[in-house]
């Protein structure tokens, strides 16, 4: 891609993502992240993204888990929406969806 790595660059918003929920989001509370681990698969006629997020705190983590998400997600779209891109201007097939916390484990 003209713009470079889009797995490498979509990793990077994840992180960065996950260290600044805080500011990102109202009345979300900053907390220690011990790991973050990002891992992406590239399907045919689609890309899941998955973040995990570790930290020892009393709270939980969703919210750093699926803003480094969402950012991976919108990094990728951002990156290779001009070979989509119709006359117009518009993104007629691409959708990001069924963004959600698929496991949440407390403690060790």
């Amino acid at each position: 891609m003209e713009k470079g790595d889009v797995f490498e660059a979509a990793k990077i918003a994840a992180l960065e993502g996950v260290k600044k929920t805080p500011h990102l989001l109202a009345y979300c509370h900053p907390i220690s992240i011990t790991g973050v681990w990002f891992e992406h698969e590239l399907n045919s006629d689609n890309i899941l993204v998955r973040v995990r997020v570790k930290a020892f705190e009393r709270t939980g983590v969703e919210m750093e888990a699926l803003t480094g998400v969402v950012l991976a997600l919108l990094t990728i779209w951002d990156m290779v929406k001009k070979y989509e891109k119709d006359e117009s201007g518009a993104y007629p097939t691409t959708v990001i969806r069924d963004v959600r916390v698929v496991y949440k484990m407390k403690g060790d």
